[in-house]
Parts: C-alpha cells; structure tokens; sequence
C-alpha cells in the first residue's frame, strides 16, 4: 500500500509490494517471485543481499556509523576503498572523493571543470542523463524534464551524440565536456571509435577537461570494468555511482591528485558533504570491488550478454541495441512497450523503460544471473510479445 504520506514521484508507480529480496528474485508481500531483470536500474550487480556485502556492512556497523563530515576525520573503511579502487584505474584517475550520489558525482565534476580552467562553459550531448539536481539537470539532454525549472545553468551547449563534425564546437572557451561514454536512458546508443577518440584530442588540444559519466555503464555493466576501456579513450574525470555501492547509496569522483587538490583552495572547502563517504556505504563498495575481482564476473558477462540477444529474437522487436548486459529492446511504439513491461510483470519478470526513449525498454540483469535464469526469464518475455 502507497501511504499519502510518502511522497510518490509518478502517479502511476510500478506497484510492487516489497517483502524481501534474494539473489536475482524479489519477493512480493503475498510471496510473488519476480525475476529482477533491472537490478534496480544497474545497481545489484551481484543481485540481492549477497552474503559478502552484507557481512562487510555488519562488520562496519559495529565499528562507526557518521562521525563527521566527509575529509576531516580519518577513516579506516574510506582510506581502503580509495586505495583498492584506484588499483583499478589508470595512473591519472589516482584520487577519489565520496560522495552519495551520481548525479552529486556530477555536480562535483562541472565545478571542478570550472575551477581548474576558469571558464564557465560547458559542452554536453543530446540525449543524456546525468541527473536530477539543477547542475546534472542542465546537462542532461531531456528537454520535457527540464522545462518546468528553468533558468538552469548558463553557458551550457548541447551538441549532437556521435556526429564527429560536430566535436568542432569544441575551443577555449569551454570548461569541460562531459559525456556518457555509452548513452544509457536514451536508450544504449553506443558510439563509434573515431567520435571518442576525436572528442579526448579536441579536449587535449584546448585544455577542455573530459568528464566521463560511467555511473550507469561502470563497474562490469559492458563487459568490461568500465565503458571507456571499450575506446582505448582515459577521461580526465570520472564519475561513479549506481552499482559502485554493492546496493549502498554512494556516488563518486574521480581525478589525479593535482586537479582535486583544486577544491582545496580559493575557496577553501570548495566542496564539502556532510554524509559523502558514509561509512556503510564505502563498506558496501569495497565489499562490491572485491566481489568483482574474486568471482572474475567480466570474463562471463558478453557470453550472457549474447544468449540474452539470441534468445530474444522476435518478430515484434525492431531492434536490440546491446553492450555486455546493458540493453535496450526496441518495439514499434511506447504502448507495446507498456504491454511488454506490465504483461512481464504479471508473469514474474520485471523490466522498465527508458524516460527518453519511451518506445524502447530497459533490461539490465544482476551480472552474476546464471545461463539457466537467462533461459527462464527469456521464455516469459517471448511468451509475454506472442500475446502482443
């Protein structure tokens, strides 16, 4: 039941009501299972209360909660994530700051563009999503999201995603670019080589700082740990978020050392967070991190990528547009895509859609999903587009 005290961000909720979670499954309140093909828009990675995460949060627990705020007090659980996370990053990425959120990750980010070149502009794409505060917003591309709030940011251009002419846009006067290197909710478009490539030698030759987004398409979603290493293209910034936590709120981002020691002067304090690095949330992420790297889930994650693909072949999709586990399915228009996503949910299967690109819908599984889970819930979703 939905209480009217409760705020409600649709009028049309999904509707489920949550009893419990286990591996890919949740559980209703009258003891429905579904299978959960969305992970909580790309956050379980590892599906539901994995038992590794869950004794890393409970170890912390009985350590500390919040003691301060994020940078004055040293703290055992965030000095280790930072140092175990940027063993797995190239040598420039070397710095993390915590904070709770991709889209915070994000407005860390274009204030650090700004600092660091003292310029106020700054370039985003057509299409993107990074996020839902005043800053994330005024770079996401989704006019119909944004129009109710503006003024937004000044001195923000949108260029076309994937159009190498384009990149011309691009001079001195720009602060930073930021860009998903993978579009998620415009409904996974992936760009060429040549467009990345293009865009990291624009930015090295007119000192733009390159802002990756990776909070949906990072940690192991594409097949590898990151996006970016798809395009052989290093950010100068990285943010994270969304499955970084194992399930825990937190969001980051990620520079050297001589771009982030920026936010310790003129202003002092240039950025600050109050619960940025909570300490069960940094938990949950090192848990994440070890996970990855213990059950080596990236070697599988293109193999059930491509049975996902194959086994969803039929005929009322127009296309599948894929990368690793990430993809968007396609139909003929936005009310199929309600039929296929409400139908899936009566029979067990929860997928979602995209909120810019309403005729397609959204699967993004746990990456530990096993090939018989695959099978399974594949076998709904075919029966569910025979019905259409």
């Amino acid at each position: 039941m939905y209480t009217p005290f409760l705020a409600n961000t649709t009028k049309y909720p999904f509707g489920i009501e949550i009893d419990k979670s286990e591996g890919i499954f949740i559980y209703d309140k009258n003891g429905k299972k579904y299978f959960d093909l969305i992970a909580g828009i790309a956050v379980s990675n590892f599906g539901h209360q994995h038992p590794h995460i869950i004794k890393a949060i409970k170890k912390q627990i009985d350590k500390h909660l919040h003691v301060m705020v994020f940078g004055e007090y040293s703290q055992e659980i965030q000095n280790k994530l930072a140092i175990e996370f940027s063993k797995l990053l190239p040598e420039n990425l070397n710095c993390l700051y915590v904070v709770n959120s991709g889209t915070e990750a994000n407005e860390a980010a274009l204030k650090l563009a700004k600092r660091a070149t003292k310029r106020s502009r700054i370039v985003a794409f057509k299409g993107a999503y990074h996020g839902s505060t005043h800053g994330s917003l005024s770079v996401s591309g989704n006019e119909e999201k944004k129009s109710a709030f503006r003024p937004l940011l000044p001195d923000v251009f949108h260029l076309p995603f994937n159009d190498l002419d384009a990149l011309d846009f691009i001079d001195k006067r720009v602060a930073g670019v930021i860009i998903e290197p993978i579009q998620g909710d415009a409904g996974v478009r992936i760009p060429s080589k040549k467009f990345l490539k293009k865009l990291r030698k624009i930015c090295n030759e007119n000192c733009n700082l390159l802002i990756m987004d990776e909070i949906q398409t990072g940690m192991g979603r594409t097949g590898k740990l990151f996006a970016f290493e798809h395009y052989e293209v290093i950010p100068d910034i990285l943010t994270v978020g969304k499955a970084f936590g194992g399930g825990m709120p937190i969001g980051g981002l990620v520079t050297s050392q001589k771009l982030m020691s920026l936010f310790n002067n003129n202003p002092t304090l240039g950025h600050i967070t109050t619960f940025g690095g909570h300490p069960l949330s940094c938990a949950g992420a090192l848990a994440s991190i070890e996970l990855l790297l213990k059950e080596n889930l990236l070697a599988d994650v293109e193999e059930k990528g491509k049975l996902f693909e194959k086994l969803l072949n039929h005929s009322s999709i127009v296309e599948i547009r894929r990368i690793g586990l990430f993809f968007a399915i396609e139909m003929k228009d936005k009310e199929t895509v309600h039929k296929v996503v409400e139908g899936c949910k009566e029979f067990g299967v929860l997928s979602f859609w995209f909120l810019s690109c309403p005729e397609s819908f959204r699967i993004a599984p746990p990456l530990n999903i096993s090939y018989s889970e695959i099978r399974e819930s594949c076998k709904i979703i075919k029966n569910v587009m025979d019905s259409l």
